[in-house]
């Protein structure tokens, strides 16, 4: 197993194309002009990731007013997003990648130890770019209780 890529702030965040909940599809190109927030996830309707995922709807104002444009990315099917964004009521894209492909190319793919195996998967990750698609932010292994204070303060939100 090879070691996950590791970005860094002021790293051209990888282009990647994607497609979303709801029918549509989601792309760095389409991002440009404002800044993003990127957060990576593993698994639709767990315990973890939904509350991640309702925190981030629940402070999704604060993003908004701050320029920034919210995407989620799991290895889900759309249909599993579908349903997520349905039920917990998420007001920002959600974006499959099957294929891990983009987690990948985020560092967001890759070995982690859950329940004392090693694994390959999702590593919890979020990033922030600027509207030109430079890296402001970068942090794997996010806490979830934490990470609406976190980015709050590195952010400056």
């Amino acid at each position: 197993m090879t070691a996950p890529v590791k970005l860094a702030v002021g790293d051209r965040a990888p282009a990647f194309d994607l497609p979303t909940a709801g029918g549509g599809r989601v792309s760095l190109a389409e991002l440009r002009g404002a800044p993003a927030l990127i957060w990576f996830y593993p698994a639709a309707n767990t315990s973890l990731c939904t509350k991640q995922a309702c925190d981030l709807r629940d402070n999704h104002q604060m993003f908004l007013d701050a320029g920034y444009r919210v995407v989620g990315i799991s290895p889900d099917p759309i249909a599993e997003l579908d349903r997520f964004a349905e039920e917990q009521d998420l007001p920002y894209t959600l974006a499959g990648d099957e294929t891990h492909q983009v987690m990948e190319a985020y560092g967001a793919w890759g070995e982690k130890n859950m329940y004392g195996k090693k694994v390959q998967g999702t590593i919890r990750s979020t990033v922030a770019l600027d509207a030109e698609g430079v890296l402001t932010f970068v942090k794997y292994r996010v806490g979830t209780p934490k990470h609406i204070a976190l980015l709050q303060e590195k952010l400056g939100l």
